[in-house]
C-alpha cells in the first residue's frame, strides 16, 4: 500500500462519520467495569446512527468496524499485560495481536450496521434490523474459531439486577436487544426534535416501552420469588491466596504456598463448613504426583470435616500418551480424593496452540506446565449434599458449558479461576460481571475463588453478595442454596439468539430480493 492509498485510509477513519463512530466506541467502552457508567449503553449508539444516515453499504460496515474497534482496544488493553509481563514477548509482537483481536471483535459490530443497512435499503426499519443483526453478530462471535463472548452490550448492566432477569429465558442477548433497541429509538426522537422531517417513532417507542416494561416486571417478580426460597443452604468459603504469578511455578516457594491457603482456610472456618473452594492450580505441584503435601491437603480436610475442591493441573493417559489437563479435585471430609473434573474450553495460545501439528513453530503467548488437552465430559462434582458445576478459569464466560452442568445435575456453579495474569487493570472486573450471568441465567448460584481475587458468591439472581479486593491475601464465607434447574434457559438454550440469527438471514434475502 502507497503513502496515497495510506493517507486516503487514514482520512476515511478521521472524516466525520468516523469521528462519530470513534465517539460511540468510547462511550460503549466506559458502560463496562472498572469505569462501569452503565447507563452510557443506553445512549452510546446514538453517535453512530448520525454517522448511518444516508450512508452507502460500505461506510455503513467502515463505521461499524471503527466504532468496535475503537471500543475493543480500550476495553482489551490489558491483554498487553498478559501477552509482555507474562508471556515475556515484545510490545513490537504484543500490539499488533492485541489490535488483531480489537479488530476481528470490531468486524461483528461493522455486520451489525452494513445488515441494518442494506435492511434500510430494502424498506425495514432499522428498530428492527439493528438490534436483530447486532444480537447475531454477538451470537457468533460467541463460538466462532473457538469464540470469545467477552464484554457484550448486555453484559455492561450486571448490577441492574431487575433487568437482567430476563437472561433466564434469553441469555444475555435480550438485554442487549432491548439496548440496542432504545439507541435506535432515542436516536429517532433526537432527529424528530432537531426538526430533519422525521417523524416521531412512536410504533417503535411503544414496543421499547412495552418490552421494558414487561422485562422489569418479570424482573420483579423473579426476585420476589427467590426470596422466598426456603431450601437447605450450604455454609461455603472461598479462600484468595494472592500468589504471585513469577513465583507460583517455582519449587521453592511450594511449601509456603500450600502454607498460606491452610492458614486462610483455618481462618475462614471458624465456623463450621460443608465445602471450601481454592483458585485454579492452587496447589503448584501435581495433585496426583506429590503424596507427602497431598496428604497435608487430605489432614486439612479431616480437621475441618468439610468438603474440598481445589484447582490443580493432572495427567491421564489417552491413546497410550500422556495428557496434561487443568483439572480440579474434590477431597472429602474423610481425606478421600472423591472427584476430579477436568476444564472443557481451553484458551487458545495460552493453554494450547490450535492446529499445533500443523504449524509447529508457532509457540504458546504464555508458558506453563505444557501444553493441556480439553476433558472430555461436563460431569459435576458431588460436594456433600449437592453437586457443583466446574467452570475453570474463563469457562465462565460460555454460557453453554453453565447450562450444560445443570442439566446434568449440577444445582451450584464453581468458578476458580488465576486471574493474575491480567494484572491490576480493569479485566478481573469484567470477568466478573460476565460470569454474574451464569447465575441468573441457570438459576444456580455462582461461587469464585480466584488467586488474586476477584472472589465472589453470587446468588441465583446475579446479586453479588461478597466480593473481595484485587490482589490481597483474604477469603469470602457465606450461605448458598442450591439451585434447582429449572430455569427456560436451560430447556432451550439459545433460542432466542437463533431466531434473530435466522431474521437476520431473512433481512439480507429479502432487501437483496427488493433491490434487484
Amino acid at each position: 500500500m502507497n503513502a496515497g492509498s495510506l493517507y486516503t485510509h487514514a482520512a476515511a477513519i478521521f472524516d466525520r462519520p468516523g469521528r462519530l463512530a470513534i465517539a460511540s466506541g468510547v462511550l460503549i467502552a466506559l458502560s463496562f467495569p472498572s469505569t462501569g457508567f452503565s447507563f452510557l449503553a443506553w445512549l452510546a449508539l446514538i453517535p453512530l446512527l448520525i454517522a448511518l444516515e444516508g450512508a452507502s453499504l460500505g461506510t455503513a460496515f467502515r463505521v461499524g468496524f471503527t466504532c468496535g474497534f475503537s471500543a475493543y482496544v480500550i476495553i482489551l488493553y490489558w491483554i498487553n499485560i498478559v501477552i509482555t509481563r507474562y508471556g515475556h514477548l515484545p510490545w513490537v509482537t504484543s500490539i499488533p495481536l492485541y489490535l488483531m483481536l480489537a479488530a476481528w471483535l470490531a468486524l461483528f459490530y461493522g455486520f451489525a450496521t452494513l445488515v441494518a443497512r442494506h435492511g434500510e435499503l430494502g424498506g425495514f426499519k432499522s428498530a428492527f434490523t439493528l438490534p436483530v443483526a447486532w444480537v447475531a453478530g454477538d451470537f457468533v462471535r460467541s463460538f466462532l474459531l473457538t469464540g470469545f463472548p467477552w464484554a457484550m452490550l448486555g453484559h455492561s448492566q450486571y448490577r441492574t439486577l431487575p433487568l437482567i432477569q430476563i437472561a433466564d429465558i434469553t441469555g444475555v442477548y435480550g438485554i442487549t436487544l432491548l439496548i440496542v433497541l432504545a439507541n435506535v429509538v432515542f436516536y429517532r426522537v433526537l432527529r424528530a426534535v432537531w426538526g430533519k422531517a422525521a417523524p416521531y417513532p412512536v410504533k417503535s417507542a411503544l414496543v421499547l416501552f412495552i418490552t421494558l416494561i414487561a422485562a422489569l416486571y418479570y424482573g420483579f417478580e423473579r426476585l420476589n420469588v427467590a426470596e422466598e426460597q426456603t431450601d437447605r443452604t450450604i455454609k461455603v468459603a472461598l479462600i484468595q491466596g494472592n500468589i504471585p504469578q513469577d513465583v507460583k511455578w517455582s519449587p521453592a516457594f511450594r511449601d509456603s504456598t500450600l502454607a498460606a491457603y491452610e492458614r486462610l482456610t483455618r481462618e475462614a472456618a471458624r465456623e463450621s463448613l460443608d465445602l471450601v473452594v481454592w483458585p485454579e492450580s492452587a496447589v503448584p505441584f501435581f495433585f496426583q504426583d506429590h503424596p507427602q503435601e497431598a496428604e497435608r491437603i487430605r489432614e486439612l480436610a479431616r480437621e475441618l470435616g468439610s468438603h474440598l475442591l481445589l484447582g490443580s493441573p493432572a495427567h491421564e493417559t489417552r491413546n497410550d500418551r500422556i495428557t496434561f489437563l487443568n483439572s480440579a479435585f474434590v477431597v472429602s471430609p474423610r481425606g478421600e480424593t472423591i472427584a476430579r473434573g477436568d476444564k472443557l474450553h481451553l484458551v487458545p495460545f495460552g493453554e494450547y496452540v490450535p492446529l499445533g501439528g500443523i504449524f509447529p513453530f508457532i509457540n504458546k503467548i504464555v508458558v506453563g506446565i505444557g501444553d493441556f488437552s480439553a476433558g472430555e465430559h461436563a460431569t459435576p462434582l458431588p460436594v456433600g449434599s449437592t453437586r457443583a458445576g466446574l467452570l475453570v478459569c474463563y469457562e465462565a464466560i460460555f454460557p453453554e458449558l453453565a447450562r450444560e452442568y445443570v442439566r446434568n445435575g449440577a444445582r451450584i456453579l464453581v468458578n476458580i479461576t488465576n486471574d493474575a495474569w491480567f494484572g491490576n487493570s480493569s479485566a478481573p472486573y469484567q470477568h466478573l460481571s460476565i460470569a454474574a450471568f451464569r447465575a441468573v441465567e441457570t438459576r444456580t448460584p455462582l461461587i469464585r475463588a480466584a488467586n488474586t481475587g476477584i472472589t465472589a458468591i453470587i446468588d441465583r439472581n446475579g446479586h453479588i453478595r461478597t466480593m473481595t479486593p484485587l490482589f490481597r491475601e483474604a477469603f469470602s464465607s457465606g450461605e448458598i442454596t442450591p439451585g434447582k434447574g429449572d430455569s427456560i434457559l436451560v430447556r432451550i438454550g439459545d433460542a432466542a439468539a437463533w431466531l434473530c440469527t435466522i431474521l437476520t438471514a431473512g433481512i439480507l434475502l429479502i432487501s437483496w430480493r427488493r433491490r434487484t
